[in-house]
C-alpha cells in the first residue's frame, strides 16, 4: 500500500487506514513504537504492548510506586546494602 508523507504543524505523517487500525485494534490516542531499521532502510512501526498488571493492582497504583522508588532510590539502594 502506498501512501503520502503529509504535513503536520512542523512534523511531518502518513496516514493510516480505518481497515489497517481496527486490525491492529489501534484507534487514535493509541501508542506506537517507531524504529528505523538502517540496514534494510525501513521504518517500523508496532503498537505499544500494554502490560497486564494482577487482579487488584492497576495501572495507577504500579505508576505511584514506580515514582516512589525514583524518587527514593538511593535511600533505597543503601538498605538493600546492610
Amino acid at each position: 500500500m502506498q501512501r503520502k508523507i503529509c504535513a503536520i504543524g512542523n512534523s511531518r505523517g502518513v496516514s493510516l487506514p480505518p481497515d489497517l487500525l481496527e486490525k491492529l485494534h489501534l484507534a487514535v490516542g493509541s501508542e506506537v513504537n517507531i524504529e528505523l531499521d538502517d540496514a534494510q532502510a525501513k521504518i517500523i512501526i508496532e503498537p505499544v504492548k500494554k502490560k497486564k498488571y494482577p487482579k487488584g493492582i492497576d495501572q495507577k497504583f504500579v505508576s505511584q510506586v514506580n515514582d516512589f522508588i525514583e524518587r527514593y532510590r538511593p535511600a533505597l539502594d543503601e538498605l538493600a546494602r546492610k
